[in-house]
């Protein structure tokens, strides 16, 4: 009865291990007004213009979304290319996939584009 006493304590001591682990939520929010909320605070902006959306920290304009034909360059403010969203991944400049938006969604609760540009940004030191 001892051995079966401690075998169950040994088992249910490690039983937390079976529970799912819960997701947790993006660090960063688009919220209305185009805001960019980290906790309820705003730490940014993005700004929908033309064929592109302009990432804002602060009051700086640190980054772009460009639309070029059927994928989006991410640059930086200075027009250097950053990366490439294509068919929900995110590539280097020369084309290596990085990661994917999935990724960049668990980063920041934005659309597709602003997530990714963020996520890319953040990545360079950026955001």
């Amino acid at each position: 009865m001892r051995r079966f006493a401690l075998a169950l304590v040994f088992v249910a001591s490690f039983a937390w291990l079976a529970v799912p682990a819960r997701a947790s939520s993006p660090r960063y929010r688009c919220v209305s007004g185009e805001r960019i909320e980290e906790g309820s605070s705003t730490v940014g902006h993005y700004r929908t213009s033309g064929s592109g959306v302009g990432i804002e920290k602060g009051s700086s304009t640190v980054g772009w979304v460009k639309r070029r034909g059927d994928r989006w360059a991410i640059e930086t403010f200075g027009g250097s290319t950053l990366g490439w969203l294509v068919d929900g991944r995110i590539e280097t400049p020369g084309g290596s996939t990085r990661t994917t938006v999935d990724t960049a969604r668990r980063l920041a609760d934005c659309s597709d584009e602003v997530a990714a540009g963020i996520w890319v940004l953040q990545q360079e030191g950026r955001f």
